[in-house]
């Protein structure tokens, strides 16, 4: 069973996909370190706090390899986050589109691969985008963009796609 779950900043979605998940699980934590960012660290401090202590915890922005090397079920949180240290390593901010695009699609494509091929069950958080206006900085909008791509491609692959509101979830997919 592979599901993704999509909502806005602080709407709950990690909480739902943490009480979604059993013993056994892997955490898969997709965000580069931040030191210097002490409101981020509190943040991954939280989630720290709120998951059983007996799930392992992956930290990694090599996505498809850890999914490739699970040994049962998983929670990735988020695709957001692998998808900024993705554009990051692509130098994607300060670039034209062209020089990037081909290998970002190659990386999303192996991910979206490695997702739609793993035998064991698998949870995703994202950041939904969209229901604003189109952003005024540019690497606003390739992050916009960039993110909407992925989370159709992952959802397109999933059995389950839900929508976190207000702590609330609403079944987009279920194919179960």
């Amino acid at each position: 069973m592979r599901t993704l779950i999509t909502g806005g900043i602080r709407s709950g979605k990690s909480a739902i996909a943490e009480n979604l998940m059993g013993e056994g699980t892997t955490y898969v934590a997709t965000s580069p370190s931040r030191p210097e960012d002490t409101d981020w660290a509190a943040r991954i401090q939280e989630h720290r706090r709120r998951r059983p202590a007996s799930w392992p915890t992956v930290e990694t922005t090599d996505l498809p390899s850890a999914l490739t090397a699970l040994n049962g079920p998983a929670l990735v949180d988020s695709l957001g986050a692998w998808l900024v240290a993705l554009l990051d390593r692509l130098d994607a901010w300060d670039q034209p589109v062209a020089q990037w695009r081909g290998r970002l699609d190659d990386e999303v494509s192996a991910l979206v691969s490695t997702w739609s091929t793993c035998s064991h069950d698998l949870v995703a958080v994202t950041d939904e985008v969209g229901f604003g206006g189109i952003a005024e900085h540019r690497s606003a909008r390739i992050h916009a963009d960039e993110l909407g791509r992925l989370n159709q491609a992952i959802a397109g692959v999933s059995d389950r796609v839900w929508l976190v509101v207000a702590g609330q979830v609403l079944v987009v997919k279920d194919s179960s």
